[in-house]
């Protein structure tokens, strides 16, 4: 095993993604690293099948569904103190060769980086906006408000930072799909808020390791591809209302005074609001989807 790197993951009903993700990481890297899958309630055996097809693989079962943060603070905290550097990763990355040595090396050309993250695609291999802004009061509210209706609008331009040259710098933040942490920076922070349950987790913490006086660096160099929301697509009635509560909680931390108490206050209503038309529209797309496929099938 590698004393330099240890890669987690939460696990939950990954399915066929979890042997491609583990297999994609031996070509990732020159390392040797134990994989730890923080498991939150799997009920399709692909954990059990992982750990038991490899033998570097651990499944650690954190005894409930304790939502993504948390399982990674849970799993993080089983890695070896001597371990200089954990990957932090979804279950449905795949890893293009000498994507996590990349990293490393980067890691060592920033040495007040507390996270690296890389260039994340698509299926489809466009490239999806991994390093971003973190967002204020009125950014975060021209982006929700407006994003879906008008995707160009400034807000959402400065937020998801897409025009931006695709080189090595520091952002505000960067996506929680892959990340590779310095382990003395995430242990200085706390690691992940778990409060969090799931998404914006990766905001805050981005947020807080720059307000520590560390770096969060984007690594175009180093590519995965990410399958995004194979566990969210399934359950939109609950990851959606989920993400809107999550920025809630990011918000309101971050204007914590009485006299924010108006400003949360409508910030509460508006994502609220916003949640449920999420949510009609989300079922609506989805039972659509599953009819159509019912005809295609009984052709």
């Amino acid at each position: 095993m590698s004393s330099q790197l240890a890669v987690v993951t939460v696990t939950y009903s990954p399915g066929d993604h979890l042997s491609e993700f583990i297999e994609s990481l031996a070509t990732a890297t020159t390392e040797k690293p134990q994989v730890i899958l923080a498991d939150n309630g799997s009920t399709d055996g692909a954990p059990e099948a992982a750990a038991a097809a490899f033998d570097h693989v651990r499944l650690l079962r954190t005894g409930a569904n304790i939502g993504y943060g948390g399982a990674i603070n849970r799993a993080v905290a089983e890695v070896d103190t001597s371990i200089e550097y954990v990957i932090v990763a979804n279950p449905d990355v795949r890893w293009s060769p000498g994507s996590v040595d990349e990293l490393l090396a980067a890691a060592r050309r920033w040495p007040r980086a507390g996270s690296l993250g890389p260039m994340v695609r698509e299926p489809d291999g466009s490239v999806y906006p991994s390093a971003r802004e973190v967002p204020d009061i009125l950014g975060g509210a021209g982006h929700a408000i407006l994003g879906t209706v008008w995707p160009r609008n400034p807000w959402t331009l400065r937020y998801r930072q897409e025009d931006e040259a695709r080189t090595e710098r520091p952002v505000g933040w960067l996506s929680g799909s892959c990340l590779l942490l310095r382990r003395t920076a995430f242990d200085s922070v706390d690691g992940f808020d778990s409060r969090y349950f799931m998404y914006m987790e990766d905001v805050d913490l981005g947020d807080r390791l720059t307000k520590a006086g560390w770096h969060n660096i984007y690594v175009p160099t180093a590519e995965v591809t990410h399958t995004k929301g194979h566990a969210a697509g399934r359950n939109p009635e609950l990851m959606l209302p989920a993400h809107h509560q999550s920025a809630y909680r990011f918000q309101a931390d971050r204007h914590p005074r009485w006299w924010h108490a108006p400003l949360r206050l409508a910030l509460k209503a508006g994502l609220t609001a916003r949640s449920k038309v999420a949510v009609r529209s989300a079922l609506a797309e989805r039972d659509d989807a599953q009819t159509k496929g019912t005809t295609h099938d009984g052709r």
